[in-house]
Parts: C-alpha cells; structure tokens; sequence
C-alpha cells in the first residue's frame, strides 16, 4: 500500500511533464504523441497529392511547348521536355478565334464580376437590415432558389422574350445573383456591430454612405471571395453560350476550349482562325500543343488571381456562412 502511495506522485509528475511538452509543441493535451508512421505518412500522402495536382499541370504546359518532333516522338502528350518552343501560343494569340475569344472572355469576367459584385452587395445588405422592406419576402424568395432551379426551357424562352439572344448580356444576367453568395454576404453583413452602424445613423449618414464607408470597409475579406466566385464562374462559363449565342464570332473562350478539344472539331484557319506567323522564323505547332496550349490559356488567369485572395478565404466564407 505505501508502495502504490509512493509511486503516484511520481506517475502524476510524469503526466504533467508530458502535457508540459505537448503544450510547448503546441498540440493540445488530449492530442496523442505523434508515432514514426504518422509522422513518415503525412509528407508522403500530402506529397503524392500534390504530385497528382501538379503532373497533369506540368504535362499540358510541357506539351503546349513542345514541336511538331517532340510530339510525334512521345506518341502524344509530353512528358520529358525537348525542343520547347513558342510557336503554339504565337499562333494563337496573333490573331483569329483564340484571341477574339480571351477578348470576349475577359471583358465578360470583368463587366459581370462588377456588376454582379454590385447588385449582391446591395441586395445582401438590404437583406441583412432587420426593418427594410419586405426583409422576410424576399429572403424565402431567395432560399426558395436553393430547391427549385427555373429549368432551361423556362429560362430560355426568357431571355428571348427579353430580346438578349445572341447578345453578350445573355452571357451576364440570367446569372448575375447566385444565392449562395448572397446569403453568405448577407451573414458577413449581419455581424458587424450594430452600434457602429447607429452611430453613424446619428451623425447623418444614409444608407449608402453606411454601406461604403462602414460596411464595405470591414467586410474587404467576403467581398475579395465573393468576387472571386463571380470572376470563376464567368471565366469557365460556356453553357449559356452555348444556349443564347448563334454567331461563332461571338464565343468566349470557353467555348472555343469546348469545341476544339472535347468535341474535336477543327478550328477554322486563315481570317479568324488559328493563323500562321509569316513575320517570324516559327514552324508551325502541332495541333495537340495547340491544344494544350488553348488549355494553359483558359486556367492562367485563375491561377495568377487565386494566391492573392486566398488568405481571405476562411475569414470571408467560413465566419459568414456560420454566423446568422
């Protein structure tokens, strides 16, 4: 018995400096110590990861530079890099269908960005005033978008009723609000304080000088990622061109993406196409690094604005998805 009694502190001692350490590691108390296993395996699963993410990557940006030899030696894409080349990406953005298409794409992304950013942000901070007009209406209206979607054939006959088929605003408004991303905002708006918005109230101020001087200001995190959907989703669009444009000329990027590489159909050449480069010493490229090359083109963009509003990812979805 006094045994037992004398080797108990000691046992206590022992567990205490266990959770001093796991402490200092920075692990909470509970977490268990971690084994050789799990600390081999975690490098080498997230390692494996990014490998399957990069590979494909680098295969299509390796390809896309690769000439008409490299090609036909690797039997298709390429994966060991030899010969690189930019005559693909010259031949695509010296003129025709690539080019006129990023044109169209960009200027798309960026109107509807704006114009989308800007009616969510309105509606959103309407909807999360407690005495606006018809606050409770119109947010079962918008939660009743989550169940019921308006169909393509309703949706279409819509836009032609409103005169927008084969007009870059049938690329824009029927998609200009997504729910989601209003109801998001709309939580992000609910939780700043109400008192700075009374304050401001009591020295004079309207509405919108509330939304753009106090609101605004403190919501720069959802507005950056709300953006970054719209931007997204504009940018990889190709549906609603597909439904509303009848004039080739008009198609965005995406939409050329479609038809050379999933359904295999052949550019055409000369005035619009895919065209020569008579002022530089460039053998043409092959059709599959043209191909890829169009790839490289279509996922750039996403991939230069990504890093940049990724810090405000957790702070701007996940804190405005939860509260509200």
């Amino acid at each position: 018995m006094s045994t037992q009694l004398a080797e108990r502190p000691a046992h206590t001692e022992a567990q205490k400096a266990r959770r001093r350490t796991r402490l200092d590691a920075g692990r909470p108390v509970w977490e268990e110590e971690p084994t050789i296993v799990g600390r081999l395996g975690k490098p080498l699963v997230l390692a494996l990861i990014v490998l399957m993410v990069v590979f494909p990557l680098y295969v299509v940006v390796v390809t896309s530079l690769s000439t008409t030899e490299a090609v036909t030696r690797a039997g298709g894409l390429v994966v060991v890099p030899r010969e690189l080349t930019i005559a693909a990406y010259v031949q695509l953005l010296s003129g025709g269908v690539v080019t006129r298409a990023l044109l169209i794409s960009t200027a798309i992304t960026a109107i509807g960005t704006f114009f989308s950013l800007t009616v969510t942000i309105l509606a959103a901070y309407g909807l999360s005033r407690p005495g606006s007009l018809w606050h409770r209406p119109l947010l079962f209206v918008v939660l009743l978008t989550f169940l019921f979607g308006p169909g393509i054939i309703p949706s279409y006959l819509m836009v032609n009723s409103l005169g927008l088929i084969d007009s870059y605003a049938s690329l824009i408004l029927p998609g200009a609000i997504s729910a989601f991303n209003l109801i998001v905002m709309r939580s992000f708006f609910m939780g700043i304080p109400g008192e700075l918005i009374d304050s401001a109230r009591i020295d004079g101020a309207g509405e919108f000088k509330v939304l753009s001087r106090i609101v605004l200001p403190l919501s720069k995190a959802v507005v950056a990622v709300v953006g970054l959907f719209y931007a997204v989703g504009y940018w990889n669009a190709f549906f609603n061109a597909m439904l509303y444009l009848n004039d080739n000329n008009k198609w965005p990027l995406q939409m050329v993406l479609r038809t050379y590489i999933v359904q295999a159909q052949v550019l055409p050449s000369g005035a619009g196409g895919v065209t020569s480069t008579p002022g530089l010493d460039l053998t043409p490229a092959p059709s599959l690094a043209i191909k890829m090359a169009i790839v490289v083109i279509a996922i750039v963009p996403v991939l230069l604005v990504y890093p940049f509003i990724q810090r405000h990812f957790t702070k701007g979805v996940i804190i405005g998805a939860v509260k509200g």
